[in-house]
């Protein structure tokens, strides 16, 4: 198990290409080919990261929205 992990994890693909692929997931769009397509080529670490990455990103917007409107209604 430890060596196929290894294995994925030794793919180049470009941070920004996983990002994309993690933002197109979040968004809900995303042709079938496209996405085996990114299930072949990403590192799974880089996908991981990403979506981190990506929720406190869409955390901290929401915080800053809720926090706008309270204040524009007072």
């Amino acid at each position: 198990m430890s060596d196929d992990l290894r294995d994925l994890s030794q793919r180049k693909l470009n941070f920004f290409q996983t990002m994309k692929a993690v933002l197109w997931g979040l968004f809900g769009v995303r042709r079938g080919a496209g996405y085996q397509e990114d299930i072949s080529r990403l590192n799974p670490v880089h996908l991981i990261l990403g979506g981190i990455i990506a929720t406190v990103i869409f955390i901290i917007l929401l915080v800053m929205v809720a926090r706008w409107a309270i204040t524009s209604l007072t």
